[in-house]
């Protein structure tokens, strides 16, 4: 039996997954890591933290399966994309907080890109708009604000990186300095038709070139972790960034294929192929693999609060103890009685980009209660996916079949009927949710000779349950002129 182990290194924990080559689960180990808001927008994490806490996950997982490191024929990373690290090449020690990809402080930055009309060279070389949600934005904050950080970059002695190229630096010990194509592909840095870095846009930004990683394919063989660290040097051999990484886990593979993720936000990708897909409805083009030499390429979506709407729920207001709890309650009422929410907390994603909107809570009378607005938190997920989907359908030619899912949110029943109802197509529920890990897991295994192609792959996708829509068209477009109006509601002057 070959084993693969899965690293996934996400927002709010870093987890270990092993996995045998038919896709079956054989451990998973989890730590949570922690978010700081030191200011209003701004999100960061401790990188030494997330290396800490991944390093300790492998180990339970190992212990978990009762293997031994070197019964691993390779591992597979995936990570939280966006998030930027910089660090001392001579030490390996972070030089200043991980930002997240959650974190807003490049917006003054990004305005002036604006304003300076560079939003169509940007979108054309990038495939992204310009956003503070990218790491560009972040880097450049960092060298501008962090004090001897510009003096000592063009020293030579700084290390750009996303989540994937921190983590290999510290299990190859400082040898070994890329990143996946993938997440290159989210820095708003690389040229997505060359998967290069673009010069221009890094002269643009004042960005030195000698802090950057090497851009590498997504099943390339990166190196062996460095010995001593996990008691057998383990072959690294495949990477993806956590969406794209859940598109391939979701065998996803032909053109016109499309998954949504339910996490802390929502990210719906679509299969567009060998070409770049250029969206006018201002969704993402973006890379999703690079493997055997062929790009594939896809379109995204990016929805900002997905599961941390039902955290608010648990935390904010505290009308659930457990997130868990929600369904049961939004279930207690058929409808929500006219209220809705627009969770616009971080402002709105794709397709509306405005960073400064703001939540909304409307439509309430004497008789709204927890449970009104525990339904009302779910049904506004599911909006935020037709608002995605209504962008897409507008941008490509092919039709969309079926929504594969997975994700925490995944496992609600109520959820997934709805938003089959909301979308009109039929969401398909996998038997194994980890899309994401067992992603990384299997181009892992492609490059390490488990898998010789992507039908091998295929295999191991399951359904358990198929979601039909059930409403009528009536009752649809009432439901999404209730949405409608509530969003402009929420949205700010500046659109």
């Amino acid at each position: 039996m070959s084993f693969l182990l899965a690293l996934d290194q996400g927002t709010t924990s870093s987890r270990a997954i092993i996995f045998n080559e038919h896709g079956e689960i054989q451990a998973i180990a989890q730590q949570e890591t922690h978010i700081h808001t030191p200011q209003s927008g701004w999100v960061e994490q401790d990188a030494l933290e997330i290396w800490s806490s991944q390093i300790a996950v492998i180990q339970q997982a190992l212990a978990q399966a009762s293997i031994l490191a070197k019964d691993i024929k390779a591992i597979g990373l995936t990570n939280q994309r966006e998030t930027t690290v910089i660090w001392d090449k001579r030490t390996g020690k972070p030089l200043a907080p991980a930002i997240i990809w959650q974190d807003r402080r490049a917006t003054p930055w990004c305005n002036q890109l604006s304003q300076k009309r560079l939003s169509e060279k940007i979108q054309h070389r990038t495939g992204l708009r310009i956003d503070p949600y990218f790491s560009a934005g972040k880097l450049v904050w960092l060298l501008e604000n962090i004090q001897g950080l510009r003096k000592l970059a063009e020293d030579g002695h700084v290390a750009f990186g996303t989540i994937d190229s921190w983590l290999v630096w510290n299990l190859t010990q400082g040898t070994t300095h890329i990143i996946e194509a993938s997440n290159a592909s989210r820095t708003m840095l690389m040229n997505l038709e060359t998967q290069s870095w673009d010069t221009e846009l890094l002269e643009l930004f004042n960005i030195p070139v000698s802090i950057l990683p090497q851009i590498i394919n997504s099943d390339t063989y990166v190196a062996d972790t460095a010995t001593g660290l996990l008691g057998a040097n383990i072959p690294i051999t495949g990477i993806l960034g956590d969406q794209q990484a859940a598109l391939f886990g979701q065998s996803c593979f032909d053109v016109g294929m499309a998954k949504n993720t339910y996490g802390t936000g929502c990210f719906l990708l679509f299969n567009s192929g060998d070409q770049v897909q250029y969206s006018q409805n201002k969704l993402l083009s973006t890379l999703a693999w690079k493997t055997q030499n062929q790009t594939t390429f896809a379109l995204e979506g990016s929805v900002f609060m997905a599961g941390a709407v039902v955290q608010w729920l648990r935390d904010g207001l505290g009308i659930i103890q457990k997130s868990s709890d929600v369904e049961k309650l939004a279930t207690k009422v058929q409808h929500t009685d006219g209220v809705v929410l627009v969770p616009a907390f971080t402002g709105l994603g794709a397709p509306h980009w405005d960073s400064d909107a703001r939540a909304l809570l409307c439509g309430m009378s004497r008789g709204t209660t927890k449970e009104h607005i525990a339904r009302a938190a779910l049904e506004s997920i599911a909006f935020q996916v037709s608002d995605v989907l209504t962008a897409m359908k507008s941008d490509l030619a092919h039709p969309l079949k079926e929504l594969r899912v997975d994700g925490g949110a995944s496992q609600n029943d109520m959820l997934m009927q709805f938003q089959a109802d909301i979308l009109n197509v039929p969401v398909l529920r996998p038997q194994m949710l980890e899309s994401t890990a067992w992603g990384a897991a299997a181009m892992a295994g492609l490059k390490a000779g488990i898998f010789s192609n992507f039908s091998d792959i295929s295999q191991s996708w399951q359904l358990d349950r198929a979601f039909e829509p059930k409403m009528n068209e009536d009752q649809r477009q009432s439901y999404l002129a209730q949405w409608q109006t509530a969003l402009k509601r929420a949205k700010s002057d500046i659109i």
